[in-house]
């Protein structure tokens, strides 16, 4: 088997196990009236910067945590943080800090018993490998098979979210960047 066989049925495997329902509950949080935060450190963070880029072209108000122009976040903001192993310090401090504002954490990670697991008020398992060695194992590099498949099933709650609000493709990519 080729190594881009084997890659596409690890990828399989992981969303095969992906509970859409989780999604379904993390839908009803995310709303065009809420600003939405996004953490996540390493290759996680760029899953959540592409989570929040995305958000950004169908019509929410995403925003980065450790970008310059990031408010602070407050009482009724939301934050998804991503973290394979759920126990990343710097991620979970900031989730609890978050959460002790008064924002609704919901957390993205392989390891549903880990902190961030136990303290998000809705979690999304992704159960990719990660360094730690939670979730299907892969012959792919660290965290690799985790940050692939937090990809595609964020984009997965994207297109429930674009339907759910009725916007189109022609309305996401007028929100495109133009300055490509």
């Amino acid at each position: 088997m080729t190594l881009v066989k084997q890659i596409q049925v690890e990828i399989d495997e992981v969303l095969e196990l992906v509970d859409e329902q989780q999604l379904d509950n993390v839908e009803p949080l995310l709303t065009k009236d809420k600003r939405i935060f996004v953490l996540g450190a390493g290759r996680s963070g760029l899953m959540a910067r592409a989570f929040a880029m995305r958000l950004m072209h169908i019509g929410y108000q995403p925003y980065v945590i450790g970008e310059t122009i990031t408010p602070s976040v407050q009482a009724g903001d939301v934050l998804v943080a991503v973290s394979g192993s759920g126990n990343t310090k710097s991620i979970v401090e900031l989730a609890e800090k978050a959460k002790d504002s008064g924002a609704t954490v919901i957390g993205v990670t392989s390891n549903k018993e880990s902190k961030l697991g136990q303290l998000a008020k809705q979690v999304i398992i992704v159960p990719g490998a990660t360094k730690a060695g939670d979730g299907v194992k892969s012959i792919q590099l660290l965290s690799t098979l985790f940050d692939q498949t937090v990809h595609i099933t964020l984009d997965v709650l994207c297109l429930k979210l674009s339907r759910r609000d009725h916007t189109s493709n022609a309305a996401a990519a007028h929100a495109h960047s133009n300055m490509e």
